[in-house]
């Protein structure tokens, strides 16, 4: 899987870089973006609201997330 580190990256660049990603991403295939920034833990939740992505989040450490996105059909 694809990883996309976004570790001291503030709004919005790592929306940017998710863009470019999508761009490529496949039907059911998926990427893991990591970010340090609960900022951008919510403009990534609100991008994604209402779309054919789904993401799943984990908190890894205390103030670093993992987030799964996936194309759906």
């Amino acid at each position: 899987m694809k990883k996309i580190n976004c570790f001291g990256d503030i709004c919005p660049v790592p929306i940017l870089k998710i863009q470019n990603e999508l761009k490529i991403t496949k039907t059911n295939d998926s990427f893991m973006i990591i970010i340090d920034h609960s900022c951008v833990l919510e403009s990534i939740k609100d991008y994604f609201k209402n779309t054919n992505y789904s993401i799943e989040i984990e908190e890894v450490l205390n103030g670093v997330w993992e987030i799964i996105i996936q194309k759906n059909n």
